[in-house]
């Protein structure tokens, strides 16, 4: 049998309007039920545990995550470990979520004795809320859909994006409720580029000590070349006595130096600097200084302190190396 490219687009197609109509039907269901699962996870003292067997697991493995990530405490427990062992991952002070389409998965089935016993409230994800899963929760999800993707009406397709998007809409409605922060996020997301872009500080990447390209004010043009060849960032810091900024110096400066016709080995840097130019400051996030750089066109920028005294320096090239850009 060959199957054209026409009936691979169309039964794709076919699938996709199947699950949209799932998913907006799932919008109706959420009412009373999803908010009083929405106030016991609240409410919940311990760690949110999700469980479920097969493809419900999986679902359930990502749900933990995502609650995990926004503010939640969560984790996954497989419910066949949890028959032999891995059920003291759970403390009173818990709540289990149960995933299961039939609601009537054995392994889930056997813990409910001791989940009740333990007096942890149970919200069932379920398409039953008569089975015995259902029966035994404090709280029923119903992702019950009128048919299954697969053309064959076995493959678990339909019912596990309803899962998912129902284990979505409980964690974004309590990160709202939380009033979960992105620098919250980025809390749990070190390792992300959006943990480097809202943790990462210029304190971080920024160059230090004998490595800031600085020269005194006295000093002449070509020692300002000299200073911005020596350190690489494309600019030099002009200071005074105090080691206090006075302005800065760049390779841009000198070629229109040169188009004026400056001597530069008898002309002050200071006579040539730019003055009142942009700086940041010790402790500030370095998109942040990204933003500043871009919106006025800087390639590098000095780090000062509340004496305007440099003491540090970087480039664009730092940034994109640190994983900001």
């Amino acid at each position: 049998m060959t199957t054209t490219n026409a009936q691979f687009i169309a039964s794709g197609k076919q699938v996709v309007d199947i699950e949209l109509n799932a998913i907006a039907a799932l919008s109706s269901k959420l009412d009373e039920h999803f908010a009083n699962a929405c106030n016991l996870l609240m409410q919940c003292n311990g760690k949110v545990v999700v469980s479920g067997m097969g493809k419900s697991g999986h679902i359930g493995n990502k749900i933990a995550a995502t609650l995990a990530s926004t503010g939640t405490p969560a984790f996954f427990m497989h419910p066949g470990e949890a028959n032999h062992g891995d059920l003291g991952m759970l403390a009173p002070n818990d709540v289990l979520v149960a995933i299961s389409n039939s609601g009537e998965t054995g392994e889930l089935l056997n813990l409910l004795p001791v989940v009740k016993r333990m007096n942890v409230p149970v919200i069932a994800i379920t398409n039953r809320a008569d089975s015995t899963l259902g029966k035994h929760a404090d709280v029923v999800l119903d992702i019950g859909v009128e048919q299954e993707a697969c053309s064959l009406g076995l493959a678990p397709t339909t019912s596990t994006t309803v899962t998912l998007v129902l284990g979505d809409a409980l964690a974004v409605a309590l990160l709202d409720a939380k009033g979960f922060t992105s620098d919250d996020f980025a809390l749990s997301h070190p390792g992300g580029s959006l943990g480097r872009k809202l943790l990462l500080t210029v304190d971080d990447i920024m160059l230090k000590g004998d490595e800031i390209p600085l020269v005194s004010a006295e000093a002449t043009i070509t020692q300002a070349l000299l200073e911005i060849s020596k350190k690489g960032l494309g600019l030099t810091g002009i200071v005074d006595h105090n080691q206090s900024l006075l302005g800065v110096f760049t390779d841009g400066d000198l070629r229109r130096l040169l188009d004026a016709r400056v001597d530069i080995h008898t002309t002050r840097v200071a006579e040539v600097m730019t003055t009142g130019c942009k700086t940041s400051q010790a402790g500030e996030l370095a998109v942040e200084a990204l933003n500043l750089m871009e919106n006025y066109k800087i390639s590098a920028l000095l780090v000062v302190n509340e004496h305007k005294q440099p003491i540090g320096a970087f480039n664009m090239h730092m940034l994109l190396k640190a994983g900001v850009i």
